[in-house]
């Protein structure tokens, strides 16, 4: 078998089995790039093979999906068998092509990682799925399937069903941290209670308490979510989170909210049933979360220390539905300039000391366990610039802004548990922000935000890694 037309300089050096099993994970990914964005000197699929409409199954079926939710494994197993059957029938037209034979390898790791079995149901591109009207997914799928029929009682469902959903993320954590729906990333002071979120579906609102005297810095003490009343679904349920309260239910004492919409089963394999609006408490006291299908919402709480932390996704088209009494909404349009501590992306580092009569004498560093454990109250000490770079470096690999707020508020409070906190953050972001190439987001001027803002060398980047996979893959 030849090769695949795609020749580009420096691809040898890239094409050990090292390097292969290395990036194998980011396979498909450089297959979207590639055929995409037309970056390519590499073959694309010919007119006979059916590779890309394979991808593109593959990614409708798999495009609503979050880890953070229930059955997850078992319905991305199901969208992989079906990727991997579309790229069996069409694998003697695809003879020789490379986006082909990547993406066959890509499945198979894919199905290693997740550890999907090669046997079993598969998903349908084209299902006959019944409309749940208290299911967002569903009602989506059904319009995109349905297209001519637009006459659902809901108003969010108009002119938007030609489409898979788009979703949006928004975050909250620290002194305090936000990331904006447009991933914009600010540090504010917003003392006292701001929206963060205000449409016709979703109130959530954040009151925020000085952190240490002599500095503008806030956290988060307080969180208010309002479920709207939906009709047919859910009636008005509020949740309210404060220090050293992390509720498992709602303020009338319910954890759920609705009729079933769907069974779902978990990566254990066990069946139950999902409803319109829940919560779950996955720590006790410490990390909550609470799905709202009926609107396709997401959102994780968490207290880490003294303070709480907030992580949002919501569908595109509810972010946007609001009136112009709700137009001041922190996830949407950031903070007000006046509430700003960073400067245009630049977070200026504390110059002295936190103001807490910290004991310098004992700078004994207090016992915690790993990861999203929290220090104990109370746990403050001074740190200097590279000691803060040293503590928040145990747990935030990427010198990303994640990082650098971590070493902002530590020199800020001397708290240790903000390091925990801009952990946690920075895992909840993963786990429901739907752009992957969005994730990192570096300093404004640093050596990495330069590198990374060009877009180009990313393309060039993945071309080269593309094509040094041709050279094993046939």
């Amino acid at each position: 078998m030849g090769r695949a037309g795609c020749c580009c300089r420096g691809a040898e050096r890239l094409a050990s089995p090292s390097a292969v099993r290395r990036f194998r994970p980011l396979l498909l990914l450089i297959i979207a790039l590639c055929c995409g964005a037309h970056i390519g000197r590499c073959q694309v699929a010919t007119t006979q093979c059916r590779i890309q409409k394979c991808t593109t199954d593959f990614v409708s079926l798999t495009s609503h999906l979050t880890p953070a939710v229930d059955g997850f494994h078992t319905e991305f197993c199901k969208a992989l068998r079906a990727y991997s059957a579309c790229t069996q029938k069409t694998a003697k037209a695809c003879r020789g092509n490379l986006v082909f034979h990547s993406a066959v390898l890509g499945i198979s790791d894919l199905m290693s990682q997740r550890n999907c079995s090669r046997d079993g149901p598969t998903s349908s591109t084209h299902p006959e799925i019944p409309l749940e009207p208290c299911n967002y997914h569903s009602r989506t799928q059904h319009a995109h399937t349905h297209s001519h029929g637009h006459t659902h009682s809901h108003s969010h469902s108009h002119g938007h069903g030609h489409s898979q959903p788009g979703y949006l993320f928004c975050g909250l954590f620290g002194d305090p941290h936000l990331r904006t729906f447009k991933d914009s990333f600010q540090t504010c002071k917003v003392e006292g209670a701001w929206p963060l979120i205000d449409n016709h579906y979703l109130l959530v609102q954040v009151t925020n308490v000085p952190v240490v005297p002599g500095s503008s810095a806030t956290a988060t003490n307080k969180i208010t979510i309002i479920f709207k009343p939906y009709e047919g679904c859910t009636d008005q349920r509020v949740y309210q989170a404060v220090t050293d309260n992390l509720p498992a239910a709602f303020d009338d004492g319910t954890v759920s909210s609705g009729d079933p919409i769907h069974t779902s089963v978990g990566a254990d394999g066990a069946a139950g049933k999902v409803r319109a609006l829940w919560i779950s408490e996955r720590s006790p006291g410490r990390h909550v979360e609470l799905h709202a299908g009926y609107i396709g919402v997401t959102i994780i709480v968490r207290q880490l220390g003294r303070y709480l932390t907030l992580a949002v996704r919501i569908p595109e088209e509810l972010a946007q539905d609001y009136d112009d009494t709700q137009d001041l909404q922190l996830c949407l349009n950031g903070c007000p300039s006046s509430e700003r501590i960073d400067q245009a992306g630049h977070l200026p580092l504390p110059l002295s000391p936190p103001a807490l009569g910290l004991q310098r004498q004992h700078p004994r560093r207090p016992s915690y366990s790993p990861q999203t454990q929290a220090y104990p109250h109370g746990a403050a000490q001074a740190f200097g610039v590279e000691g803060a770079k040293e503590r928040c470096g145990e747990q935030l690999e990427a010198l990303d802004i994640y990082f650098h707020s971590c070493v902002f508020d530590l020199l800020t409070t001397g708290d240790a548990n903000f390091t925990v906190a801009a952990y946690s953050a920075q895992k909840d972001m993963e786990s429901l922000h739907p752009h992957r190439e969005r994730w990192r987001i570096y300093p404004r001027g640093s050596a990495w935000s330069i590198s990374h803002s060009d877009s180009e060398s990313v393309k060039q980047l993945a071309l080269l890694l593309l094509c040094a996979l041709s050279a094993v893959v046939v």
